[in-house]
């Protein structure tokens, strides 16, 4: 099925959209000015040592300090803080690692404080950002990332993408990589280098080398962020780019220019398929995403014949729940019933969670099951539909409950586009004022008319629930202002009025 990346721009960034056959798969936003986005390199300090979590809050410049625990160090930590030292204090300018020693490798059992002491820097990489009240989570073993291979300077590791399985192609990728790598370099062969040549692994080699060089150039200046992700749509090209792609579809020529840049430098064979589009219309309403946007964020959530997905979020996890819809099934065919709305659900939910990019654990209740062939292959349908999420996520077979598990990659805030809008009554609050508060407020409001205005009769206009309130009981409240101030005082009902509206006419 063809694909399609469409990316509208705006006054605060860009809106980048997958489609697969026309249907939504993906949304992201690309923030002009972002920080702290998961790549991002810096030189972090140490504020705090927290040996009771074996961990470091490290000083970024968020709001939050961050958090680094042990198991994210690397084994050559060491060997990284040594270099960065010699960089700082000497003003080295020679960058490569070739014939640089290393420390000894620290032991996966040790102790944070028997590598860091408050105030000491350290190179820091964002694997996480900054969620709700958390601030960004940190490795300090760094690694680039390019179109085809993954740089990791202060190892010497050569590692292929499991996503390769031909044996003769891992086999003459590793051959080749072997033969590129620098000392002292490690490389991830990443899934998209499948079937490339050798002229362009070395090309993307040389491009990561060259964000080794200014990453260390900007050290060397004791500049505080040190190497940036490049932004989200070139990232995400970079990513997902293949030969399923027919069609790159933007209406900025600023953003037409950098990505035909990029295509032109990575992949020349897919600049056919970059188009400027210049309507009249917004990008994303023409192709009509917007509606989709609409209708797939909501917490209700359909999936064809009546099914739908009643998808609800907290704090500590996502719970998604399957609904047949149907009140008329026969019992001969609650089975078969059952399985057709699970199949079509699991196709449903995969898309779900890369849309709004849930991560964390996601709990499904899916129908209720007996047979346990179908239960293998719900599980299974699963593990199919999710094969193409980039994200990193673990499925667990179904409960004797009915219930599959999902833990998904959480490494940026979770997409919500609310289509709601504030209640006029309470607004937004959830909480409504007690009838004395108001009961005092018109009586104050009404003081002042009737001081200021000195009126034959006042009328009262006020909700159905209001009405009931002065006009019940004896003496009611109605006939307390009326002694009180000598005057006519009508109460009139107005169903249009909301419970904390009145009027004084």
């Amino acid at each position: 099925m063809s694909k399609e990346l469409v990316i509208q721009s705006g006054p605060e960034g860009a809106d980048i959209a997958l489609l697969d056959g026309r249907r939504l798969m993906e949304l992201h936003h690309d923030s002009i000015g972002d920080d702290f986005l998961v790549g991002d390199v810096y030189l972090g300090r140490i504020r705090k040592l927290i040996t009771g979590l074996n961990a470091a809050f490290v000083d970024i410049g968020h709001d939050k300090d961050a958090f680094l625990h042990y198991h994210d160090l690397g084994p050559d930590i060491r060997s990284s803080m040594k270099f960065s030292d010699q960089i700082l204090k000497s003003g080295a300018r020679d960058f490569r690692l070739q014939h640089f020693r290393f420390e000894p490798e620290i032991v996966k059992t040790g102790k944070i404080d028997d590598v860091f002491k408050p105030g000491q820097q350290v190179i820091v990489q964002v694997v996480k950002e900054p969620i709700s009240t958390k601030g960004p989570r940190l490795s300090s073993a760094l690694s680039l990332s390019g179109r085809y291979l993954i740089l990791m300077p202060f190892s010497n590791v050569v590692s292929l993408s499991k996503k390769i399985e031909d044996r003769p192609e891992r086999d003459r990728l590793k051959k080749i990589i072997t033969g590129l790598r620098p000392k002292n370099h490690g490389i991830i062969v990443r899934t998209n280098a499948e079937g490339v040549s050798l002229e362009e692994l070395e090309q993307d080699l040389k491009r990561l080398l060259s964000d080794w060089d200014k990453l260390c150039t900007e050290l060397a200046a004791g500049k505080a962020k040190l190497s940036t992700e490049v932004d989200k749509t070139v990232s995400i090209l970079r990513d997902i780019l293949n030969s399923d792609y027919q069609r790159i579809t933007v209406d900025s020529p600023a953003i037409f220019k950098q990505v035909k840049k990029y295509l032109s430098a990575t992949s020349p064979d897919h600049e056919d398929i970059l188009k400027l589009y210049k309507g009249d219309k917004p990008l994303f309403e023409y192709m009509d995403i917007d509606k989709n946007i609409k209708t797939l964020f909501n917490k209700i959530v359909n999936i064809g014949a009546g099914a739908y997905l009643i998808i609800e979020h907290t704090e500590a996890m996502h719970v998604i729940d399957v609904n047949s819809g149907s009140k008329r099934v026969r019992q001969i065919d609650q089975e078969a019933t059952s399985l057709k709305t699970n199949t079509e659900a699991c196709k449903e939910i995969a898309r779900q969670l890369r849309l709004r990019d849930m991560g964390g654990i996601v709990v499904i209740d899916f129908i209720d099951m007996r047979d346990p062939n179908n239960r293998k292959a719900l599980y299974e349908r699963m593990r199919d539909e999710m094969a193409d999420d980039r994200a990193k996520h673990t499925i667990l077979p179904l409960s004797k409950f009915g219930i599959m598990q999902i833990t998904r990659q959480r490494v940026r805030p979770e997409i919500h586009i609310d289509e709601s809008i504030p209640c006029p009554v309470c607004n937004g609050t959830g909480h409504l004022a007690k009838d004395h508060p108001i009961n005092e407020e018109i009586e104050t409001r009404l003081d002042a008319f009737i001081r200021d205005t000195k009126p034959a009769s006042v009328t009262l206009r006020l909700h159905p629930y209001l009405y009931g309130f002065y006009t019940s009981g004896f003496p009611s409240l109605r006939m307390q202002l009326m002694w009180r101030y000598k005057k006519m005082i009508r109460i009139e009902k107005q169903e249009n009025l909301m419970l904390n509206q009145y009027e004084i006419v």
